[in-house]
């Protein structure tokens, strides 16, 4: 590695590091849930390891492990995993600016735009004098790394230590109501929690508890899509 870019590269990755510690402790911890889960229904550290390093979605991947228990219908699968990912679709849209001056790095930083790293990018600048292309990649690979190695530390857990797993998966419904309330808490940001709350109690009563998920999760992306210009005001 030449000196120039290990003198630009440096900087970045001492910048990027301390605002990556959060997520650090968020992701090992649901990481380590995750792998032992995977090791439950019998996939072993292995698979766990590749669906980290190249699916890296969280809510995705503890979905995913329903449809390796049970009957497998693709259009089901195909269905949840967009519109549980479809939120990443206004993340690029609002990151075009910012990702289009990352050079090579910006497949990778598409790649992995996770909610954290999101979250840290359209809300944070690197420090004067770090390069802000090398910053946001070593925020979305720390983040990843993150990610991955809180997985195999789960299923490597999972093999060594037997326990019953009950309850567990619970850790991620844990980690969204805590991002919920964390927006409730801004009064900005009200709007778009109690349209997402709405949509899911009518969907639920017209759908049934085992059938609410995907036509809430259409809904809410219709409103959200409808009311964009009222909400990046952030009216309440």
């Amino acid at each position: 590695m030449s000196t120039t870019i290990r003198d630009r590269a440096a900087p970045a990755l001492r910048a990027a590091f301390p605002l990556t510690v959060p997520v650090m402790a968020s992701f090992l911890v649901l990481g380590i849930a995750y792998g032992v889960l995977m090791h439950s229904i019998g996939l072993g550290a292995g698979w766990t390891l590749l669906m980290s390093a190249f699916v890296f979605a969280g809510a995705v991947q503890y979905v995913a492990i329903t449809f390796f228990t049970a009957a497998f219908n693709p259009l089901y699968a195909l269905a949840i995993t967009l519109m549980v990912n479809a939120r990443h679709v206004f993340y690029g849209l609002s990151m075009l600016e910012r990702i289009k001056h990352t050079g090579r790095f910006k497949p990778y930083v598409i790649y992995t735009m996770c909610d954290a790293t999101f979250s840290i990018l359209c809300t944070t600048d690197p420090p004067e004098g770090v390069d802000r292309k090398y910053f946001m990649f070593f925020v979305a690979f720390l983040n990843h790394c993150y990610w991955i190695i809180g997985s195999l530390c789960g299923a490597l857990i999972g093999n060594l230590i037997p326990f019953n797993t009950k309850g567990l998966d619970f850790a991620l419904t844990a980690m969204f109501m805590v991002f919920f309330l964390n927006q409730w808490m801004k009064p900005e940001n009200r709007l778009s929690s109690l349209i997402g709350v709405a949509c899911s109690l009518i969907c639920l009563i017209l759908f049934g508890p085992n059938q609410f998920i995907i036509p809430a999760m259409a809904l809410m992306l219709g409103v959200f899509a409808l009311l964009s210009k009222k909400l990046a005001k952030g009216d309440t």
